[in-house]
């Protein structure tokens, strides 16, 4: 069992090698991706159709641009179907065109927005409970140490301490694998918003 408990640290001494480095960004300590944090997206920069400064919320009272923004947003939606919804949805052309494109970038980047926000934020939760998920196998691998350092080994303790640690650093491990492909959502959602923006104010045109 000693063996084991060899074992066991030098897996969790690993698995923990790299949990100690600092955030890319010292802004954001808690964000762990190695893509930049931008906390919030600009209209600038993604829209270059008509301003959309006075329509605020108008497009949550509007059924028909409502629906159509949920299943825009939806990446079940493909894109090329989405496009196809877009030109469709604008026919047309004048003041009536303009404020429907208006309306419907305006929910997109609300919603989309929103979505991306919520994506982070359980990016940033996670980090930190990957942090205290460290520093409770740290401190099992500590206590696995001192009772094999012990005068008179108590083996049915280690056989314990062993078990949980090798227990929460596969949990730990298992988790950290998963972060780089969290990490991507965000862009994914920000392509998905660009792609739709392209449309909406191709139709225009």
């Amino acid at each position: 069992m000693k063996s084991a408990g060899f074992w066991a640290l030098a897996v969790a001494g690993g698995a923990l090698a790299g949990c100690s480095a600092q955030a890319a960004d010292p802004r954001f300590p808690d964000w762990p991706c190695q893509q930049i944090k931008v906390p919030t997206l600009s209209v600038a920069a993604i829209w270059a159709g008509p301003p959309i400064d006075d329509v605020g919320t108008a497009w949550q009272t509007d059924p028909a641009i409502a629906d159509l923004v949920a299943t825009l947003a939806a990446r079940r939606t493909p894109l090329d179907q989405a496009e196809k919804l877009i030109g469709d949805f604008l026919k047309g052309s004048g003041a009536e065109q303009q404020q429907r494109a208006k309306l419907l970038f305006a929910g997109l980047f609300d919603t989309l927005g929103r979505e991306r926000a919520a994506v982070m934020d359980g990016i940033e939760r996670f980090s930190r409970k990957q942090r205290a998920s460290a520093a409770q196998i740290r401190s099992q691998a500590a206590a696995l140490r001192t009772a094999q350092g012990a005068a008179n080994p108590d083996e049915a303790e280690i056989e314990d301490l062993t078990n949980r640690l090798t227990w929460e650093t596969r949990i730990y491990e298992e988790q950290r694998k998963t972060i780089s492909y969290v990490c991507e959502v965000p862009q994914t959602i920000e392509q998905r918003l660009f792609a739709l923006s392209r449309a909406i104010q191709h139709s225009l045109d």
